[in-house]
């Protein structure tokens, strides 16, 4: 990409699930302000031997462990950056900044209590995100076997659910979103519902999630800072929009075929990759998804993987 400082970084997770944060000296561009570990890369260089290399001139660490986490383009007043950011969480040697610059570990919640660049925004909601995101089904027979596929989904891990509550009362969605909300809060996973921002607010929803209609609905953003807003993305003017409306992350669909959408034109995941790498938040792939496909979801800019069928632990209907 001509005319743009291409940078490799490294989000740092230690044992106990801290992230690495490096303060730039005074004199640098966007001096004082902590970042994460990196550099640009030399001519020829590619990402991951400029991040190996990287690491040790700055750290004095080997990397033995990483995968991709976000990539993230930002234009400054004087300066336009290409951020390859990757996760690492296994490397040798004991963190020490050979270059002189102050280090600290911080847990994930208290990123933003650090000053940063502004490019490093998405990195910060990425590293604050699950790499699955469930999607419960829209009908619910009974809610009592709602409930129980929603418990054991948490038990394997669920971490992230969007409530996706369709065709049910007013009062029914309230009592059945409070119930699942709570639920969910024991389990330490954060809840979007699939509506207004009133009813999200009267369960104890985390935040909203936005169908594609809503989004583009939206003039504004409809939830207050410090609750979550997603939306769900088909097209690369989506996710613009989603990024215009400062939304924490999104879905982007179909990336594969599926039994509910058979007449659905899938991406792929190369048009997946090539639409995420011009977004400048986290996207999960939507569309076919199985916990297998997660590695492959990292490997093309994604988040993660986002589901139903292939996530919920209960019955679903053929």
């Amino acid at each position: 990409m001509p005319g743009v400082v291409h940078v490799a970084a490294a989000a740092l997770i230690d044992p106990d699930d801290r992230v690495l944060l490096a303060r730039r000296h005074p004199d640098s561009h966007q001096g004082g302000l902590w970042e994460f570990p990196g550099g640009k890369l030399k001519s020829g260089e590619t990402v991951t031997d400029g991040l190996y290399r990287e690491l040790h001139e700055e750290l004095g660490i080997e990397l033995s462990g990483h995968r991709p986490l976000i990539q993230v383009t930002h234009q400054y007043s004087d300066l336009r950056v290409l951020l390859d950011v990757h996760l690492v969480e296994a490397w040798h040697g004991e963190p020490i900044g050979r270059e002189g610059q102050p280090l600290v570990w911080v847990a994930r919640s208290a990123l933003g209590d650090y000053p940063m660049p502004a490019a490093d925004k998405p990195i910060v909601s990425a590293l604050k995100l699950p790499a699955v995101y469930l999607i419960t089904p829209p009908q619910v027979d009974r809610p009592i076997t709602f409930l129980d596929a929603l418990e054991a989904s948490l038990q394997q891990g669920a971490r992230l659910v969007q409530l996706r509550l369709f065709d049910i009362t007013q009062s029914t969605l309230r009592e059945l979103g409070r119930a699942a909300c709570e639920l969910c809060h024991g389990h330490q996973a954060r809840v979007l519902l699939n509506g207004d921002p009133e009813t999200a607010a009267t369960i104890g929803a985390d935040g909203v999630h936005l169908s594609s209609r809503a989004l583009w609905a939206a003039k504004t953003r409809p939830v207050a800072a410090g609750h979550l807003l997603a939306a769900s993305c088909h097209s690369p003017e989506d996710l613009d929009e989603a990024e215009r409306l400062d939304a924490d992350f999104a879905l982007l669909s179909p990336v594969l075929p599926t039994r509910s959408h058979p007449d659905a034109d899938p991406l792929g995941w190369d048009r997946f990759a090539s639409w995420v790498s011009r977004a400048n938040l986290p996207v999960y792939a939507l569309g076919g998804m199985y916990p297998d496909l997660l590695a492959t979801a990292w490997q093309h800019g994604g988040q993660g993987i986002a589901g139903i069928r292939g996530l919920w632990h209960g019955d679903l209907a053929a």
